[in-house]
């Protein structure tokens, strides 16, 4: 099997990257439906698929064994998103053993939250606190073979909505070896840009990929926003309350307001965008093909 590149190495080769990003369902059926759905995904031509994780060991598994999939089956780079919660540093280091074994060589470290059937966790001695420990254990432990990308917060973090602060906060994570940042997701061009600044100002110049959630159920997004700290611009209110009983309209809605978002983005500089697809295919076919027509 031919290795994958690694995250650094296309950005090396290109000033545009898109890339989706995909979950582990919670059951086989779910689980078989996202395979299934893989060809056509990676059809659309993703620079990168990421996988996000969830603590405990089936679910940690299938986030693995999606990765490898997307790799070996369909030949695209895969990232594997790995979380400090519920796992002592030694289990950190078998679970990146792991992924070199089966070939997976990027990885986005990330601090996670507690999930909700032990929502009292707190790390101890032997766990990591934060994600900038667990990107430098990374780069301790296994030198270069991992790309590291961490997560942004254009807004501020929902535990540090200082936005300066938090900049600095990111700021330590690329100083302990992260490689680039894909941002949590926002509806204001104008808040990432200003991120942007922020961080080129203490000397950050790595790549700061947006992250961009196609709208298509309103009231889940309400519900998603107030749980992720992301704020709901008025206009977001304002064309998507209304029309939030019918599916259709709402996915129309969302499909012209993201294709508005993503040109704004890209015609000012961004150097990239990368998509929650919630395991869909659909509306992202159709805001990619958009998006290369010319």
């Amino acid at each position: 099997m031919r290795p994958m590149p690694k995250i650094t190495d296309i950005f090396n080769n290109q000033k545009l990257t898109f890339s989706f990003e995909l979950f582990p369902p919670k059951t086989e059926e779910g689980y078989s439906k996202l395979i299934n759905a893989m060809p056509v995904l990676c059809g659309l031509k993703p620079d990168f698929i990421s996988c996000t994780y969830g603590a405990g060991g089936g679910s940690r598994e299938k986030t693995l064994d999606i990765v490898e999939h997307i790799q070996n089956q369909n030949h695209v780079p895969s990232v594997a998103h790995l979380t400090c919660v519920l796992h002592t540093k030694d289990e950190i280091k078998g679970i990146l053993a792991q992924m070199k074994r089966r070939g997976i060589c990027n990885v986005l470290a990330l601090r996670g939250d507690a999930p909700k059937d032990n929502p009292n966790w707190t790390p101890g001695n032997n766990n990591f606190k934060y994600s900038w420990e667990l990107v430098a254990f990374i780069r301790e432990n296994f030198g270069d073979h991992f790309s590291i990308g961490v997560a942004g917060f254009p807004e501020g973090h929902l535990l540090c909505p200082d936005r300066q602060l938090d900049a600095q906060y990111l700021k330590n994570k690329i100083d302990k070896g992260a490689d680039y940042v894909i941002t949590q997701l926002f509806f204001e061009p104008q808040d990432y840009f200003d991120y942007v600044g922020r961080l080129k100002k203490l000397g950050v110049t790595s790549r700061i990929i947006p992250g961009i959630l196609p709208i298509t159920d309103y009231q889940a997004l309400v519900r998603f926003c107030s749980m992720c700290g992301a704020s709901i611009p008025k206009q977001v209110h304002d064309i998507f309350k209304p029309i939030a009983e019918n599916h259709e309209m709402t996915l129309e809605a969302g499909i012209n307001f993201c294709l508005k978002q993503c040109r704004q983005l890209l015609e000012a500089g961004a150097p990239g965008l990368h998509f929650y697809t919630l395991n869909k295919t659909h509306p992202v076919d159709i805001i990619m093909r958009e998006l290369h027509t010319p």
